[in-house]
């Protein structure tokens, strides 16, 4: 099955991202990455480009919507920093600011005029449980919180044009990343695992196919929505 127009997946190269790109192009999506670095030949373009710079990410955005047909955008690319109220720094909020919501803002930016253009458009924001609190997540969880406010404030804005805009907050989810930190047999991920309901951590195509859903053409009347994938986490931790 082909899917009309194309699919901007940010942040395809690795993590959830690969994971979205990879099941969207197996659903019949033409997917355009942006990345920093090549994901290898995974059967989708990647444009190169370094979302932390402003300019270089006008640009490729530009680049990306002359070539192709956008109607539908994951904007997923995401950093991870470490803070306290106490040590956070000025120059960290700043990064985190650039990718998770002035980033996301010109990718929208960029896509909407096409999306208008057809009366169709599917936006995904990929947010985090981070939002609700969690300590040393300070600043993540608050930029991420911040994202979900710019999902619902799109939403409403764009739904007379036929675009939703909707988001997913992931829990913990076994990337490189987390699992260089926390080894399958260690104590450290038996602890970890030991306040989540499910058990368990999630996987990146757990999240893959939460994103499938808000982008399918069926999902017209669902815009403005936060999406908790979290192994129950967002209700509450299990006693141990």
């Amino acid at each position: 099955m082909t899917i009309e127009g194309a699919t901007i997946v940010t942040g395809s190269s690795r993590g959830i991202g690969l994971a979205i790109a990879r099941q969207l192009v197996a659903q019949g999506h033409e997917v355009v990455g942006i990345a920093r670095s090549q994901p290898g030949p995974e059967g989708f373009t990647t444009y190169a480009a370094d979302l932390t710079d402003a300019a270089q990410t006008e640009a490729v955005l530009a680049e990306v919507v002359k070539r192709h047909r956008v109607l539908r955008l994951v904007n997923n690319a995401g950093v991870s920093e470490l803070a306290s109220l106490e040590a956070a720094t000025a120059a960290q909020l700043d990064l985190l600011v650039a990718v998770h919501l002035r980033a996301p803002m010109q990718a929208m930016q960029a896509v909407l005029p096409g999306m208008r253009a057809a009366g169709f458009g599917r936006i995904v924001n990929i947010g985090s449980r981070a939002a609700l609190g969690k300590p040393g997540r300070l600043l993540y969880g608050a930029t991420k919180a911040g994202l979900a406010s710019m999902t619902r404030t799109a939403a409403l804005e764009l739904a007379a044009d036929g675009i939703t805009v909707n988001c997913i907050a992931p829990g913990p989810i076994e990337t490189e990343l987390f699992a260089a930190g926390n080894p399958p047999d260690s104590e450290a991920r038996r602890r970890f695992t030991a306040g989540i309901p499910v058990a368990r951590v999630g996987t990146p195509e757990e999240i893959a196919h939460a994103c499938g859903y808000f982008l399918d053409a069926r999902a017209g009347f669902t815009t403005g929505q936060l999406l908790h994938v979290c192994g129950g986490m967002s209700i509450g931790a299990t006693l141990t």
